[in-house]
């Protein structure tokens, strides 16, 4: 008996099964002829006869178009968000059910309401069908609305072409999923505060990854490096590059290119302005009658009570004069929009956009134009920026990708760390020692390199007696300086160096590596010799090579550490 009745409830489940497939197939057949009922976006009422129709309410197609039309400009939710929070726009939705089914109600706008209209194809007059489908490994047992994924545009069950009629057409709904996708922290990325004009559009010439943008100094430093592969798979890092000769010579580039177009530039201003405020005027004016409307249907209400029915009339008349109240206080904003806005733009007003189009490199550089405006002006002109550093020298070689395919190449001197990364660092020393041999002092040296066209590796555009003394005693060529001098008579410990003598040893700058004491990079101890006060580093051979490997790290800003440092000793 109890194996018919397990027979009898395996036999059930299956015949439910078997009539759940059936009738998810013919909804699928349904859908693909597109009769299958959907919920309509906002925009869009359904008549009687099941034809899909805009919305008849001129102010909510308006409405509507406004946030494509935004969008198209701006190119992000939030900017679009706040162009309707700034400008008190609401967005329509019609009510589906309930005693006020299809009634027209405004509510303030949304990131998600505005992110679903813009993914809806239906905007384009597109009918689709299984755009977020089940995924049964997701499903919650006991929950029949959980497991929905997001699928691709290929993977939807149906899509039906012009069958709706349209707020924008394929083309513009497809760019829109584009610039979506852009948007995201995996792509591009929009414009983002911060100096950098290359963030998300600078490529490595070496390993063709996106280059990483990195701040210090509170944001006035940036630096550009490609660290991605160490990152991932802890390989040696790729390139880097300071950012600010760099974002130099792009803007000299695109203010260039922008020469020929400034008259077009201005007078496409204009028109976008007038329109965005023709816009905004025939809002306003939908809004200022909607309130005359609900005013005189009050008026008519109360107007067609009888006097006896005393109960109604007070109330009828309260809705007046609400409906009053409402009209005016929407009249008096009104005003006060119109007084700072104009709906149609000043004679003073277009000569200063042709004043300023006529002068680009000024506004460019204007207090009013923010970081993340110049971005947008690069991404409108360029595709990709490709970098390569020849050889870890000052020389980088820059690729432009234009807009449209147009490719332009050219060559950057960025700023080094050492002398020995100088392209001309052989041709310097032969001169250098030349010179010397000459008898010519270190001061006399520095004026004839920066008559020749010498450049130093960073910190300054000519050469001083300071390093060129400090070239010389890299080169064997000077020996006993004052500073070394100094030193006499102070008893060292084992492995103890001068900042000049380890900054011979291990080839750099004697800055970097007082940069180092300061912060806690080097061990050392102060101590007063005969003339002044001398610095002494502990280094042996392990130290050594710690310090070639830090300096072969690529750059990094840490907070300042103290001092690593012993009191100073008196030597007698």
């Amino acid at each position: 008996m109890l194996y018919k009745l397990g027979l009898k409830g395996t036999m059930s489940e299956a015949e439910l099964h078997s009539l759940k497939q059936r009738m998810l197939e013919g909804k699928k057949a349904k859908a693909r002829r597109g009769e299958l009922v959907l919920l309509l976006p906002m925009g869009y009422i359904r008549r009687p006869s099941g034809e899909v129709i805009k919305d008849p309410d001129e102010q909510a197609q308006a409405v509507i178009e406004l946030v494509f039309e935004v969008f198209a400009r701006r190119g992000t939710i939030h900017a679009v968000l706040r162009h309707l929070v700034e400008h008190a726009i609401e967005l329509p939705h019609r009510l589906s059910s309930g005693p006020r089914n299809g009634e027209l109600q405004w509510r303030r706008p949304n990131r998600v309401t505005l992110s679903n209209l813009l993914h809806n194809p239906a905007y384009a007059g597109a009918y689709a069908y299984g755009r977020r489908p089940t995924d049964p490994r997701r499903k919650i047992p006991g929950r029949p609305s959980t497991g929905r994924t997001v699928a691709l545009m290929e993977q939807w069950a149906v899509l039906l072409k012009d069958q709706w009629p349209a707020y924008l057409s394929w083309a513009q709904y497809e760019q829109n999923l584009r610039q979506l996708e852009a948007n995201t922290a995996q792509s591009l990325g929009v414009p983002r505060q911060g100096p950098s004009l290359l963030s998300g559009l600078l490529i490595c010439g070496r390993c063709g990854l996106r280059m990483a943008t990195h701040y210090s100094n509170n944001g006035h430093s940036l630096r550009y490096s490609c660290s991605r592969m160490a990152v991932d798979y802890a390989a040696p890092f790729c390139q880097s590059l300071v950012g600010a000769p760099l974002d130099t010579l792009l803007t000299e580039q695109v203010l260039q290119a922008l020469e020929p177009a400034a008259l077009e530039i201005s007078l496409k201003v204009a028109e976008d302005l007038e329109h965005e405020r023709a816009q905004h005027q025939g809002l306003w004016k939908q809004r200022l009658e909607r309130a005359r409307y609900e005013v005189e249907r009050a008026y008519r209400q109360y107007n067609a009570v009888e006097p006896e029915n005393r109960l109604v009339a007070r109330s009828l008349e309260k809705h007046w004069e609400q409906a009053l109240e409402a009209e005016e206080a929407l009249k008096m904003e009104y005003a006060r929009v119109v007084a700072r806005e104009p709906a149609v733009l000043s004679a003073e007003q277009r000569e200063a956009i042709r004043r300023l189009s006529n002068d680009i490199p000024a506004l460019w550089q204007a207090p009013t134009t923010t970081a993340v405006d110049r971005q947008a002006i690069i991404r409108q002109l360029l595709d990709r920026v490709i970098v390569t550093v020849v050889e870890d020298t000052e020389q980088v070689n820059v690729e432009l990708h234009w807009a449209g395919g147009h490719r332009t190449g050219t060559r950057l001197i960025r700023p080094v760390a050492r002398l020995e990364q100088l392209s001309y660092y052989p041709q310097l020393t032969n001169r250098v020692r030349e010179w010397y041999q000459q008898g010519l002092p270190a001061r006399a040296i520095a004026q004839r390199l920066n008559t020749e066209g010498w450049r130093p590796a960073k910190r300054r555009e000519t050469f001083n007696r300071v390093m060129v003394g400090s070239l010389l005693s890299r080169l064997g060529l000077k020996t006993g300086t004052a500073k070394q001098q100094h030193t006499c008579g102070v008893a060292r410990k084992l492995n103890e160096w001068t900042l000049k003598e380890l900054a011979g040893k291990l080839e750099m700058s004697e800055s970097t590596l007082y940069a180092w004491l300061h912060r806690g990079n080097l061990k050392a101890r102060q101590v007063k010799g005969l003339a002044r006060t001398v610095w002494l580093v502990h280094a042996d051979r392990q130290e050594l090579a710690r310090l070639r490997q830090l300096r072969a790290e690529p750059r990094v800003w840490p907070k300042k550490a103290p001092l690593n440092v012993q009191q100073p000793e008196k030597h007698s």
